[in-house]
């Protein structure tokens, strides 16, 4: 099943959010070659692909798990955690209804 993990970044994390990014990323691509990533990205913290140092308010990751147990495990292990980037994670079943 998808379950989508909504995370909101701390206030100024933009230097905790690059310094674990390259660990944060290593797990999404591991999710991606397993075929169960849908999507996932950062929240702009202003209305612009590039926010620079305004940075990011938070993350959105769609991914397939088996259950959502297994979701939060996985979500709760994101380096952005124990970096300090995230101030709140949740995780939710997510159905996709498009695109099909």
């Amino acid at each position: 099943m998808l379950y989508a993990v909504i995370a909101e970044d701390v206030a100024d994390s933009l230097s905790k959010r690059l310094a674990a990014r390259p660990q944060h990323l290593e797990r999404l691509t591991a999710l991606q070659n397993q075929g169960r990533l849908v999507l996932a990205g950062p929240h702009p913290a202003i209305d612009s692909d590039n926010p620079g140092d305004a940075g990011f308010s938070g993350s959105l990751i769609v991914a397939e798990f088996a259950s959502q147990q297994d979701a939060q495990d996985w979500a709760d292990a994101d380096p952005y955690i124990s970096a300090g980037v995230y101030a709140r994670v949740t995780v939710k079943p997510f159905k996709q209804v498009f695109p099909q």
